[in-house]
């Protein structure tokens, strides 16, 4: 029994993580919730609607208004007249994202009793006043308005027993069995509840990560069912009395106002999709109340006031990774509803998330314990892809939130686990290599210093030509040469060698003595080329290739004829500084046979009065001190920095800002730098 256990340890604690992982999912806590919000906050930053027009306009209480009738709350004497203004366009409904739960501070009766005048004759008078809160009061009433509620844990002062305006119809059981319920509720004053023609709710349920996902579509406020803003102004907007709520065994499927249906989960929460902010909705409240707006804005529009300035702190995220006003979330709401975009999340779908994890998990592990850990990773990948195009594909197909996140969570705690066992029950196996390692280490610093000895030395032409190779390892997969053909003539290469290690090392070697041979031959250059191609493509070193400049230089002439063969740009820039920069038109060579010369196109240029630099990939990929790689753009800066520009100056400017100190260079540092200014040969030092 012992020696069977023994055998199938992997196993039995793999079963007891697996177990553990689909208990949390069961429990699902909040830490488990956020990792299942990645995936469906990653869907809409993936995919965000885009639109050009809204339904929805949102008068903003911004800080043009806010500097206009300065601290808020304003005199509701602003607000009735924004009512009266938005009223003539005949929108479709007025909701308010605010509450206006005390008297107006600057109604004429409240100053009087704030400076305690307490007069028989000033009793008289206000009776004949028409007070603010009085005058918003009846423009309410003239309008399609909604006032906003809040569910709340804590009862407020001064509040009363409130009643929702819509009417709920039920099939197939009661909806307060299912829906959020808060003992408390906050509004505005009962006047003025009592004088609209809606009251919506704008509760939100708790993010630990304070990102609004969804809402509950309709909740219960001190035993009482509202629905939620954005779907109580389409009620009012659309003229009708009643919201039907269908229901099944497992809680509420559908909320329907006429002739919109919306699906929700058994709870009534409905899951908003987000769309790019438009600038365009907004129009601020100042201009509203000063009558500077086009009218036709408003028509058979759902209009919402609320606030996005600063200082008002209304302000929630959004999946889409960005901080909207509170009130732009309903009127994503009312959008979704609108034109059928909200998302679904499937209450049964949660078995088959938890199912096809487990599947996954399973068979992920089986196999990263059977098969070689290369092969394994690739299962690993498969799987990983396959979970993340079903979760796409329902999203995009069906507009429904798969969980993806936890599944991939699950697949990765149990691949590790895998991973784990193998790399245990290889490591003895390791450990012998390691010695193997060490033996190989010193072989191979025995090839770098070889491999050193194939750089030539071009001390002598450093006045007009210079290059310098910093290898990133002990074998560098980079290579330049100059060898001196004529009088006046010289040949250069500088080549980059796909792969690091002895490998690249070695074909490197072969690479430079087939181009110093063919050179001191004095062929022509796209001979040069052509048969170096070919006989490095002959040498079949498996899936390796170079790219590389090749050169030839006329100093007397100052021509240089080139071929760029799958390099980095070639950089030329003239004594004013201005840069060009040639691209390669020839693939890497190595790669393919030539039939013919005539397959390698050569270009010529003129270097009077101008600089030729060439570099490998190490240069432009290469790392600065803080931490940015550096560039062609960086090329530019350190040559454009320079006062003396000469090949040498160049090119030791270029190396020593990358090769700056780390552990580790990136990649091989090779650069050569061509200037026929000054073309004297240097003489040799005598000892």
């Amino acid at each position: 029994m012992k020696a069977l256990i023994f055998k199938y340890k992997n196993y039995l604690i793999f079963l007891l993580i697996l177990i553990l992982l689909i208990i949390l999912k069961s429990f699902n806590p909040n830490f488990i919730k956020s990792i299942s919000f990645l995936s469906f906050d990653i869907y809409q930053k993936t995919f965000p609607i885009k639109k050009n027009d809204s339904n929805v306009i949102i008068i903003d209480i911004d800080e043009k208004s806010l500097s206009k009738f300065g601290q808020f709350p304003w005199n509701r004497s602003v607000f009735s007249k924004i009512i009266e203004n938005v009223n003539e366009a005949n929108p479709k409904a007025i909701g308010f994202d605010v509450f206006f739960s005390e008297k107006d501070k600057q109604s004429p009766d409240e100053i009087i009793k704030s400076y305690n005048i307490l007069d028989k004759y000033v009793d008289n008078y206000l009776v004949n006043i028409k007070g603010h809160d009085e005058n918003f009061r009846q423009q309410l009433e003239k309008s399609k308005s909604v006032l906003a509620v809040l569910g709340s844990n804590v009862s407020s002062h001064g509040s009363y027993d409130r009643k929702a305006k819509a009417k709920f119809l039920s099939k197939g059981g009661d909806p307060k069995k299912y829906t959020f319920n808060y003992p408390y509720s906050i509004g505005s004053l009962e006047s003025l509840e009592k004088s609209t023609k809606g009251l919506g709710s704008i509760s939100f349920l708790d993010q630990t990560d304070g990102i609004i996902r969804s809402l509950p579509l309709i909740v219960r406020l001190n035993k009482k069912i509202y629905p939620t803003l954005g779907l109580e102004m389409i009620r009012v907007g659309e003229n009708q009395k009643n919201l039907y709520v269908e229901l099944d065994e497992v809680g509420i499927k559908r909320i329907s106002v006429r002739p919109h249906k919306i699906l929700t989960d058994p709870n009534g929460i409905f899951w908003i999709r987000y769309k790019e902010s438009l600038k365009q909705q907004y129009i601020s409240a100042s201009s509203v109340f000063e009558g500077n707006f086009d009218k036709t804005r408003f028509e058979n529009k759902f209009v919402l006031i609320g606030a996005s300035a600063q200082g008002l702190f209304d302000l929630v995220k959004n999946p889409l990774g960005v901080t909207i006003p509170g009130v732009e979330v309903h009127a994503n709401v009312i959008e979704n509803i609108l034109d059928q975009s909200y998302l679904i999340r499937n209450p049964n779908i949660y078995v088959f998330e938890l199912l096809f994890s487990i599947i996954v998990a399973f068979v992920t592990f089986f196999l990263s314990q059977r098969i070689k850990p290369k092969y394994s990773l690739s299962i690993f990948f498969t799987s990983l892809i396959a979970v993340i195009i079903i979760g796409f594909s329902f999203f995009i197909l069906r507009s429904e939130l798969i969980d993806v996140s936890y599944p991939i969570f699950m697949l990765t705690i149990t691949f590790l686990t895998g991973l784990y066992f193998r790399f245990i029950e290889e490591n003895k196996i390791a450990l012998e290599n390691l010695q193997k390692e060490a033996k190989l280490l010193k072989e191979r610093e025995l090839a770098g210093d070889v491999q050193k000895s194939l750089f030539p030395d071009i001390s002598k032409f450093e006045n007009f030509i210079y290059a310098r190779n910093i290898p990133a390892k002990d074998v560098s997969g980079d290579y330049f040469d100059v060898i001196n053909v004529g009088k006046d003539e010289y040949y250069f290469t500088l080549a980059d060698v796909s792969g690091k290690g002895v490998k690249a090392g070695m074909y490197m070697a072969k690479a430079s003595s087939t181009f110093r041979t063919l050179s001191n031959l004095s062929f022509p250059l796209e001979k040069v080329v052509y048969l170096a191609n070919n006989e490095i493509v002959e040498a079949k070193f498996k899936g390796m290739f170079v790219t590389a400049v090749f050169g030839k230089i006329n100093i007397k002439t100052k021509d240089v004829t080139f071929i760029n063969a799958g390099h980095e740009s070639i950089m030329v820039f003239d004594r004013n500084k201005n840069f060009e920069f040639i691209k390669s038109e020839l693939p890497p060579i190595g790669i393919i046979k030539y039939f013919s010369e005539s397959m390698v196109k050569s270009k010529t240029i003129n270097l009077n009065e101008k600089t030729f630099v060439v570099y490998t990939d190490g240069v432009t990929e290469g790392y600065l001190q803080n931490g940015q790689e550096l560039g062609a753009e960086g090329v530019e800066r350190i040559v454009k920095s320079l006062d003396i520009v000469s090949p040498k100056n160049i090119v030791d400017k270029i190396t020593s800002e990358l090769n700056w100190g780390a552990d580790k260079l990136r990649d091989d540092i090779t650069c050569l730098a061509l200037d026929l200014k000054n073309t004297e040969i240097i003489k040799p030092k005598k000892k």
